[in-house]
């Protein structure tokens, strides 16, 4: 079958359409890959505030996705909305890698270790947000342009360290300034970071046929459950509020494996923020009533008023 992948242009995206398109070609089809330009990608020099970050990444996309001009998308999947479009549908969900912030600078070991009124380049309320909470006299500074620009400004002493996805670093191969990998129960990531998703028409099954060996179940059920807390809580990816579901290996009994789901509502301006972790047995455990649950604990220690502050602050996307 020959099959049209629709990408973004950047280093990483480009990365993850190669990535996806070599695993296709191993099962026999032939693969094409059309770079499309995003709005997201065209106003590197505005904050995600002032573009609006509903489908900033992925709007152009899905148009030529709808026009047939391609038959399939590849997305980091923390850039697609909680809920797609009418005519689209998210078709696989590949076994996900690091999930993780990923601490970045050339002078300093750890987040705890920078200096007072140390300045943090990123362009995520949802960072600004925790960073605010662990460290109040920390400057977050607005941080756009692709991985190999924030390196460059962090290289020439523009800042003192990033805060960039683990993930995106790993597979383009810039770890040389990675220092520290936060963990989620203490530095919360995006809901969906360090997954991809394969974006196809409602509809077209023989596409979806191709793809279905991409999903992987216990991502599927992680990001679920990390997407229906997202949606509960009213968030896009402008808003600081991190989601992630793992599985637990602290806890085992004669039911089988459980699952962990940590949660955090910030403010960018106070730090003020609040936070859950809820444990499930993984089997019987539906992933949208998971998260929702989630979404509800946070609602019942305060979210909302977080949220209605987060949605006024400077900032981007998580």
């Amino acid at each position: 079958m020959k099959l049209r992948i629709g990408s973004r242009g950047s280093q990483l995206a480009l990365w993850q359409a190669n990535h996806i398109a070599e695993l296709l070609r191993i099962q026999g089809h032939e693969v094409e890959i059309e770079i499309i330009k995003t709005t997201g990608d065209r106003l590197q020099e505005v904050t995600f505030a002032e573009v609006g970050s509903k489908g900033m990444f992925t709007k152009e996309i899905e148009e030529a996705l709808a026009s047939s001009r391609i038959d399939l998308a590849v997305h980091s999947l923390k850039d697609l909305p909680t809920e797609l479009p009418p005519g689209f549908a998210l078709a696989a969900t590949p076994p996900r890698v690091d999930p993780r912030d990923a601490f970045v600078s050339i002078k300093h070991a750890s987040l705890t270790k920078l200096p007072r009124r140390a300045r943090v380049g990123t362009s995520s309320q949802r960072r600004r947000a925790q960073l605010k909470a662990m460290r109040s006299d920390i400057q977050a500074v607005e941080f756009r342009g692709n991985v190999d620009t924030r390196l460059r400004k962090l290289s020439e002493g523009q800042i003192d360290a990033i805060l960039l996805a683990a993930a995106g670093l790993d597979r383009l191969g810039k770890t040389d300034w990675v220092r520290e990998r936060l963990d989620p129960k203490d530095f919360c990531p995006a809901a969906g970071q360090g997954s991809l998703a394969i974006e196809i028409r409602s509809g077209d099954v023989e596409t979806l046929a191709a793809v279905a060996f991409l999903d992987h179940a216990d991502t599927r059920f992680a990001v679920t459950a990390e997407r229906a807390a997202l949606a509960a809580l009213g968030g896009g990816c402008q808003v600081p509020i991190g989601i992630h579901c793992r599985p637990s290996f602290a806890l085992n009994d004669s039911s089988g494996q459980w699952v962990e789901i940590f949660g955090v509502v910030a403010s960018p301006d106070s730090g003020k923020l609040v936070r859950v972790h809820l444990h499930a047995p993984l089997q019987n455990t539906d992933p949208v009533s998971l998260g929702q649950e989630a979404a509800e604990m946070l609602f019942a220690q305060g979210a909302a008023s977080l949220l209605a502050a987060g949605s006024n602050a400077p900032g981007g996307a998580a």
